[in-house]
């Protein structure tokens, strides 16, 4: 039984149809990735899942199951006691993740505090265990401002809060869009090391088909907002039934070591 059915979705902006009856299903500790090109709809999708379309946006057929709860009727009591808790949400902008004029630590407690009743010493320390599972130094970082700390530090800050309350289902957009390559790929191998201590789905969002290629079990083809190819990794890097998909595989940069002439 899948933990993520998304069934005939359909989204839009205005007048304007984004999401065109998306299917997608995420099994149980599933890696999923969606890729696509930009504006493709593929964050949509992603704030459809958590329930944060845009005022303006609408849901204009089909539906979400989570756990066989539909979260598109979902009111917002329902949504306080799932968002964060069972469906964990990395942004593609972590710095707007954190409020800028509150310490770190401080951030973390209170959405421990709102999910669980717990002292202040027990959320403390869970504060401090999920940051040094993350590689970060837990006291330094407790204790600092979110300009105090450089983008690595908070997208792994991000990753660390997302999974404190060891949520079914990581939801990831784009969480290394603005990061270098060698920082980018330490925290998906972080993402990784949590799918597989927590037993977590993932649902990455990306434009890079190297990541897709690296950590994906099922990926997901998005053109027009529409879901064009779907399948396990395997299939869908090595054959493609659509020729969109075939063009994004072709249009990855691939290294080559450079022939040295004398």
């Amino acid at each position: 039984m899948s933990l993520l059915h998304i069934d005939h979705l359909s989204v839009s902006i205005g007048e304007k149809r984004i999401l065109n009856e998306v299917n997608i299903k995420v099994k149980r500790g599933e890696w999923f990735t969606l890729i696509g090109e930009s504006g493709s709809g593929k964050s949509m999708t992603a704030s459809a899942i958590i329930g944060l379309l845009p005022s303006f946006g609408r849901i204009e057929g089909g539906n979400i199951f989570f756990e066989n709860r539909d979260v598109t009727k979902f009111s917002i009591n329902e949504w306080r006691k799932t968002r964060g808790k069972e469906i964990a949400y990395i942004f593609q902008d972590y710095y707007s993740s954190f409020t800028p004029f509150l310490k770190i630590g401080r951030q973390c407690d209170e959405i421990i505090h709102t999910h669980y009743t717990l002292s202040k010493k027990e959320r403390r320390d869970l504060i401090i265990e999920a940051f040094t599972n993350v590689d970060l130094p837990s006291e330094r970082v407790y204790n600092s401002y979110p300009f105090q700390l450089s983008g690595g530090q908070l997208q792994r800050i991000a990753i660390a809060i997302a999974v404190l309350l060891r949520p079914k289902l990581l939801v990831a957009d784009e969480p290394t869009s603005s990061l270098d390559m060698v920082t980018a790929s330490r925290v998906l191998e972080l993402i990784e090391k949590v799918r597989k201590e927590t037993k977590c789905a993932v649902f990455f969002i990306t434009h890079d088909i190297r990541y897709a290629k690296k950590y994906s079990d099922t990926i997901g083809v998005m053109k027009d907002g529409e879901i064009v190819e779907q399948g396990n990794k395997a299939e869908v890097i090595h054959s493609p039934r659509c020729e969109y998909t075939k063009s994004l595989f072709h249009a990855a940069p691939i290294l080559t070591r450079p022939t040295l002439t004398c």
